[in-house]
C-alpha cells in the first residue's frame, strides 16, 4: 500500500494541499475539474507524479481564483482518477472523493497554494436500515440521469453512508446545506436529515 493521505486512518493528522471551490465533494463521488491556475497545475502535477491526494473544501469567504479563499473546516480528500489536455490547452481532471477531513490549521505556500494541517474524520460502516430501503431506488434513478459521470463509480447500495452521500450530492440543495450534511459524523443522522428535507420538498406548494 502506498503511503498516500487518503489511505490514512481516522484521527491521523496529515498535511495536504487544499483546493477551495464553490461546490461540496462527498466521499465516493466524482468531481470533474478544469485546471488553469499555475498553483493548481503544480498541485495536480505533484499529485499525479507522487500518487497523492488533495483536499476539496467549500469556500466560506473569497473566490476560487486569485487570493487564497477561506474554506469551511470540513472537506473531502480527492484522488485523481483521470486526466487529459483539452483543445484550449487546459488540464481536465476527474477526481474521486475518498475520506472526509477536518482542517486544524492552514498556511499559504510561496505560490499561493493553501496548505492544511488536517485530521481524517471517522466514518461508520452502518448498513442501510430497512426503513430507508426505499431511498436506494431514488439514488439509482438519480444516478441514471448522469450516466457519463457515474458509470465508473463504485456502488455500495447497502451502505447508509454511500446512500446518504449520493443523495446529498445529487439533490438540488444550497451548498451550505450540502456542507452541513457533509459535516455530520453519523450516517443514520445524515439520512434522517435528508429524509426530512425530502419530505419538505414534497410538501412544498407547486408555484406553477
Amino acid at each position: 500500500m502506498t503511503d498516500t493521505p487518503d489511505a490514512s486512518a481516522s484521527g491521523d493528522q496529515i498535511q495536504i494541499p487544499l483546493f477551495p471551490l464553490g461546490t461540496v465533494l462527498f466521499p465516493g463521488g466524482p468531481l470533474p475539474l478544469r485546471i488553469f491556475e499555475p498553483r493548481y497545475l503544480d498541485m495536480v502535477s505533484d499529485c499525479l507524479r507522487n500518487d497523492k491526494a488533495f483536499g476539496v473544501c467549500l469556500i466560506k469567504d473569497g473566490r476560487e481564483v486569485g487570493e487564497p479563499a477561506q474554506p469551511f473546516d470540513v472537506g473531502t480528500m480527492a484522488k485523481i482518477v483521470d486526466w487529459d489536455r483539452t483543445d484550449d490547452g487546459l488540464l481536465a481532471i476527474t477526481a474521486l472523493g475518498t475520506s472526509r477531513f477536518r482542517i486544524l490549521d492552514t498556511t499559504v505556500s510561496p505560490n499561493d497554494l493553501l496548505m492544511g494541517q488536517c485530521e481524517i474524520c471517522e466514518e461508520d460502516a452502518t448498513v442501510l436500515p430497512a426503513e430507508h430501503q426505499g431511498l436506494t431506488k431514488l439514488v439509482l434513478d438519480l444516478l441514471g440521469k448522469f450516466p457519463q459521470i457515474y458509470e465508473q463509480i463504485e456502488r455500495d447500495a447497502d451502505s447508509a453512508s454511500w446512500i446518504g452521500y449520493r443523495l446529498a450530492e445529487l439533490m438540488p440543495l444550497p451548498m451550505t446545506v450540502k456542507q452541513h450534511l457533509l459535516e455530520i459524523d453519523h450516517s443514520l443522522e445524515r439520512l434522517d436529515q435528508i429524509v426530512g428535507i425530502l419530505q419538505q420538498l414534497q410538501e412544498r406548494p407547486d408555484d406553477s
